[in-house]
This record gives structure tokens, C-alpha cells and sequence, in this order.
């Protein structure tokens, strides 16, 4: 069977293909994804084209790559998606908004790839380590838990991250699960007197200064813990991994010997 030609617009998408070891397959990704070095392998390339950013890729060049399937994913890529469909392009948007939806979600990616037998393999190892990390906090303090996905101005994460913080074993009172990240007021993060403040802006990794949060200037006495945005803002396999430092973090005495 021959391996499809895959571009990918969305960087959650390259990541969950990457995971289900379909690399390989990929023949095309945005400036913002981090492909592995066998990407294209399977159709001659060394490594997949740029094809241009996640929202406003050259399609032209898209084209140009005889693509068997486009993956798109999140709401802000729903038009880019129609675009490609009126392309011509076989188009496979998936638009998780939960954790337990992004999980379904890495079965899906195998089903959309030609890996279902991956995908669900993926999806199954992905709630087996959840379930082991709930087990881990079941019954323990549920400390008050402030994610911030953007810092000016403060937004407070939405969609799964909510789910992920109290998969940790936190409790989240900012957004409820599903709903978009939105702009908060910090008179209303001091009152909710946050334990813990996770700092994880979109776009920047971990290269994010501690202090540029710590010595606002609110009345919250919290530690401040900077994580690499991919652990928490794309619905990809990563987000198990947030999961799991987010519980280290939290409940320290649960996970002895994690680098939390």
C-alpha cells in the first residue's frame, strides 16, 4: 500500500502524525511545526516543504505538493479548511475542544493518515496514563490552579486546559471546559487566591520570564511555573505529557523522582 502524501497546517496535527510514527508521510508543514527528520522519507524527500504560516499558508505551494490529504485543526483554521476544499483538496479538519475530544482525536488523526490501527493504539496508551495519574491524586488537596496562555493582556487558558488541571489534580475556577481562553480581570484571579500560576504563552516555549508574572502588581502569593507552551496549548500527544508535569507540580509527593 502507498504511503499517502500528507501536509499538515496545523502543528497539533504534524505532532500527532508524528506520534503514530507516520512521518514519513509528510510532504508539506507550516513554518510553526516541528517535523522529525524522517518527514517525506516515504515519497523520495528529505525533508517536507514549508508551506508558509498556520493561518495563511501559500496554497499555491500546497498544491503544488499533489497532496492525497490536508490536516487542518482548531476554529481559527475553519476558513483556511474551506479554502482547501474549494480546492480541490481532500480536507480533514478536527477542532478538539476538551481533553477527553483530543484524545479521540489521535484516533482520528490515524484514521485521516491511513494508521487507524495506530491511532487507536495512541488513543488507548493516551487514557491508560491518565487514568494513572488520576489514580495517583485521587483523594489528595485539589490545590487552586491560574494557567495563563497569554500575558498581555492575561488571558487564562480554555478549551482542554481546564480538563488537563483538574486531570492533575487541580482545580481550575477561570474557564470551564470546552469554552475559548478569554481575557480576565486580575482583581478576579486574587480572589480566586490561586496555589499555583502556570505560565505557558502561546508561541514562546518556555522562554518566558517568571517575573514578568510574579511582580505584577495583584495580591496573589503563588509560585509561578513557566512550561513550554506545546505541553498545553496543541491537542497532540504532548498534552499527556503537560498533563503528567502539571501533577508533578501539584501534587509533588505522589510522583517521587519526576523532574517536575
Amino acid at each position: 500500500m502507498t504511503a499517502p502524501r500528507v501536509v499538515s497546517l496545523a502543528p497539533s496535527a504534524t505532532a500527532t502524525v508524528t506520534a503514530l510514527g507516520g512521518a514519513e508521510t509528510l510532504v508539506g508543514v507550516t513554518h510553526h511545526c516541528d517535523p522529525p527528520a524522517e518527514a517525506g522519507s516515504a515519497h523520495g524527500g528529505e525533508s517536507p516543504v514549508g508551506v508558509g504560516g498556520w493561518l495563511n499558508p501559500d496554497l499555491d505551494r500546497v498544491a503544488d505538493l499533489d497532496p492525497d490529504v490536508v490536516l487542518t485543526s482548531d476554529g481559527l483554521q475553519a476558513d483556511l479548511a474551506d479554502a482547501c476544499r474549494d480546492r480541490g483538496f481532500d480536507v480533514r479538519h478536527r477542532e478538539p475542544a476538551t481533553l477527553d475530544e483530543a484524545v479521540a482525536s489521535f484516533a482520528a488523526r490515524g484514521d485521516d493518515v491511513g494508521r487507524p490501527e495506530a491511532g487507536d493504539r495512541l488513543a488507548e496508551e493516551s487514557r491508560g496514563r491518565l487514568d494513572r495519574v488520576a489514580e495517583a491524586v485521587a483523594d489528595r488537596p485539589r490545590p487552586t490552579v491560574y494557567c495563563e496562555e497569554w500575558s498581555d493582556p492575561p488571558m487564562a487558558a480554555g478549551n482542554w486546559v481546564p480538563d488537563a488541571v483538574r486531570a492533575a489534580g487541580g482545580r481550575y475556577p477561570f474557564v470551564d471546559p470546552g469554552e475559548r481562553s478569554r481575557e480576565v480581570d486580575l482583581a478576579s484571579v486574587e480572589g480566586a487566591a490561586p496555589d499555583h500560576l502556570v505560565v505557558h504563552v502561546c508561541g514562546h516555549g518556555d522562554r518566558v520570564d517568571p517575573a514578568t508574572v510574579a511582580e505584577r502588581d495583584w495580591a496573589v502569593d503563588a509560585p509561578v511555573h513557566v512550561i513550554d507552551d506545546s505541553l498545553l496549548n496543541q491537542p497532540s500527544p504532548a498534552l499527556i505529557d503537560g498533563v503528567e508535569r502539571l501533577a508533578a507540580l501539584f501534587h509533588p509527593e505522589a510522583f517521587p523522582g519526576a523532574n517536575p
